[in-house]
């Protein structure tokens, strides 16, 4: 009799049993093997455990030159759906993102960084002096990552995928634009979510907006300083603002749940509707308006216009209000940088929005008095001298033709090679906002379907969200399976007429409804009288019409 000891036998056991590191020496050794491929470059291939699944797969890394770096998500041969899946970036990107519970569902994933690492690069910075970078970002990555990515399926699995998808959102969804536009062959299928398709109008209608809050020593700041310490500590007038608007516009839809179902039906108007509300002259208080407090908010809703009347992009939805503190009101909450500053609009026009860079960074962009050095070896450029009047000068041309995905006519993809696309967005995005969707969608019928939205919808759907944020979150229903559907679609022939989308409270759900394919909206058909009532917010209470 043969003993076998004790850290052997354990170390065989983990191998070999159906655990976390359920994987042959075949296994092993055929993900191995993708590091010989002649034609890509490999730098690593080795099988790695699933954090959302009992079963490893094969975890692919690689480079396309110059400065693409990708990876690739590899089920096990018997775990493989036999799908493709490229899995969307958000930001600026720069980094490689998981879909860890794609692959436990059976998809093989790919993912790049976009030509850029954000930990040297940060921000919009890559793109300094640098056109490569900015086309890799553009369009160029992702459509290489995809032909790396069917490659390598290929490869490990002796055969090519049978339906290949596309899922993002953000800057995701302009990604997932962007290839039904440029490379119609990739995919079978594509969800966009809260697309940043319109990518420089959304960037400069950021900047504007941050400078309509800092403006005149943060005179127009919806933040208060009520102790005169300079810590703008209170956010009240937010609130204020938003109970004003849902007073005037929550019911219309049947239902007071906080949500306005379709803000373009909301007849606000804050220069009539907070009259009431108004600061005495040269008085200010977190439970009034000043004048410029007034024009901020007018703005917002309003939208940047340039001084020949020209609309640059849509103003913030109604009932979004209480988002706007996050991305665009500085205060003591935030140590006074707003995410839209801090994050991806603080030094976009330094960088991806002229076609000559006018200059770096400030050394704090918080500080808005602080007056930029324009000489020197790399002069400097400051947000707040961007004029919002070069958006139709044509001096930020060429990158709206490298990083826009306003493209309406999809004949090639939605007709020609039959593909698929769902669109869906947050009524109250106000990083990106839907009715810009909502209109290039409408160009995309008429360009591409000569108008009909019958036809449109054989191929096409958009699902405006009420009450979701920024591709999740916010007061209204926002959590739904965004892929199921489509493949539901491509694969069966099936159509989905509506989404049933919840909402979460401390995982629980306490709100559940049919997000409809526009231009339907769910109509309340439960028990008579019982609209108002919570427990009654579930699917079969609510009907598309």
């Amino acid at each position: 009799m043969i003993r076998i000891r004790k850290p052997l036998f354990l170390l065989l056991l983990l191998v070999f049993s159906s655990g976390s590191f359920a994987q042959s020496p075949a296994d092993i050794q055929a993900c191995e093997n993708l590091e010989l491929l002649g034609n890509l470059t490999i730098t690593s291939a080795q099988i790695r455990d699933n954090t959302q699944s009992d079963q490893p797969y094969c975890y692919v890394r690689g480079i396309i030159s110059p400065a693409i770096h990708f990876h690739a998500q590899l089920p096990l041969p018997g775990n493989w759906n036999g799908r493709f899946l490229q899995w969307g970036d958000g930001g600026k990107d720069g980094d490689l993102d998981y879909a860890d519970h794609r692959v436990a569902e059976g998809y093989a994933v790919t993912n790049s960084n976009t030509g850029h690492d954000n930990g040297v690069e940060p921000g919009a910075s890559f793109a300094f002096n640098n056109r490569r970078a900015e086309i890799d970002f553009g369009y160029r990555a992702v459509h290489l990552t995809v032909i790396a990515g069917k490659l390598l399926v290929n490869e490990y699995y002796d055969r090519g995928p049978d339906y290949s998808y596309f899922e993002g959102c953000s800057q995701g969804g302009r990604q997932g634009l962007m290839e039904a536009q440029r490379y119609p062959g990739d995919f079978d299928g594509i969800v966009a979510g809260a697309p940043a398709f319109a990518y420089q109008a959304l960037n400069a209608s950021g900047v504007w907006n941050l400078q309509r809050m800092y403006r005149n020593d943060l005179a127009g700041n919806l933040a208060v300083d009520t102790d005169g310490n300079g810590s703008f500590d209170s956010l009240n007038l937010v609130d204020v603002l938003h109970e004003q608007v849902l007073n005037k516009c929550d019911a219309i839809d049947g239902i007071a749940d906080g949500v306005i179902d379709n803000p373009l039906a909301c007849n606000f108007d804050p220069t009539v509707d907070l009259s009431d509300l108004m600061c005495p002259t040269g008085g200010t208080s977190d439970q009034c308006f000043t004048e410029t407090q007034l024009q901020t908010v007018i703005d917002f809703y309003s939208g940047p216009v340039d001084d020949a009347g020209r609309q640059v992009y849509p103003g913030k939805a109604l009932g979004s209000e209480p988002r706007w503190t996050g991305y665009y009101i500085p205060h003591e909450g935030n140590n006074m940088g707003p995410s839209k500053l801090v994050g991806v609009a603080g030094d976009h026009m330094n960088y991806l929005f002229y076609e000559e860079d006018p200059g770096v960074t400030i050394p704090d962009v918080r500080d808005y008095n602080y007056e930029a050095r324009t000489d020197g070896v790399f002069p400097e450029f400051h947000w707040k001298d961007y004029d919002i009047n070069d958006f139709y000068s044509g001096k930020g041309d060429l990158m709206k033709s490298i990083t826009d995905a306003e493209d309406p006519d999809l004949t090639q993809f939605l007709k020609d090679r039959g593909g698929k696309l769902i669109v869906y967005h947050g009524w109250v995005d106000t990083l990106i906002v839907a009715e810009d969707t909502r209109d290039y969608f409408n160009e995309m019928v008429n360009a591409t379907f000569d108008g009909s939205l019958a036809q449109a919808s054989d191929a096409a759907r958009l699902y405006l969200a009420p009450g979701m944020g920024h591709c999740r979150g916010g007061p209204g229903p926002d959590n739904w399976d965004k892929l199921a559907p489509m493949v539901d679609w491509v694969e069966n022939g099936i159509a989905p007429d509506f989404v049933i989308a919840e909402h979460r409270t401390d995982g629980q759900v306490d709100n559940q409804r049919p997000v409809c394919a526009y231009p339907q909206q769910a109509q309340y058909i439960g028990p008579a009288n019982g609209a108002n009532n919570p427990e009654n917010w579930i699917a079969e209470n609510f009907q598309c019409r």
